[in-house]
């Protein structure tokens, strides 16, 4: 696994396909500031209670000129049902092979030395995360959490924009 990223670092690129497979990549949105909401699972109790905050948080990130993003592991045609079911005015990008998790260093298998998860394989999935990029495109916050029910700050994170120029 790669080292987590840290408040600093130039932020790793990326293009993930988003609900309808159009490919977003990260560099199209240098100049803005960015909030990557790394989420364990779509549909999830505290993945749905988060994204919904951010949803009612949007009006403010927007005033604070931030583009929110979540990625997650799931295809893109789930993450779409995730994004209607809870009406998120935002995109949710599919890291269905766990590579963006990878490069920024918040995956963590599933599984121990001797089972694998729930007896499917293993896979990775995210640690609860937020990154917040820069309009220059470096690090300007990190959290993460190994457990999953734990949800950010979001005051902290509305602060953390606010600093940002």
């Amino acid at each position: 696994m790669a080292n987590q990223v840290k408040v600093g670092d130039k932020a790793p690129d990326f293009t993930l396909p988003d609900m309808d497979m159009k490919p977003t990549s990260l560099r199209e949105f240098l100049g803005q500031k960015v909030v990557l909401a790394f989420v364990v699972g779509a549909f999830t109790t505290t993945c749905t209670k988060e994204s919904c905050k951010f949803r009612d948080c949007m009006a403010r990130l927007v005033d604070l000129k931030a583009q929110v993003f979540g990625i997650d592991i799931t295809v893109p045609f789930s993450n779409k049902r995730f994004v209607e079911k809870n009406r998120l005015p935002f995109p949710v990008l599919s890291d269905n092979k766990g590579e963006v998790l990878q490069r920024y260093g918040l995956n963590f298998s599933a599984c121990n030395e001797t089972e694998c998860c729930w007896g499917s394989g293993c896979y990775p999935i995210a640690k609860r995360s937020i990154v917040i990029i820069d309009g220059n495109g470096f690090v300007r916050y990190v959290w993460v959490s190994n457990y999953s029910a734990i949800e950010p700050s979001y005051e902290e994170i509305q602060e953390i924009l606010e600093q940002i120029t």
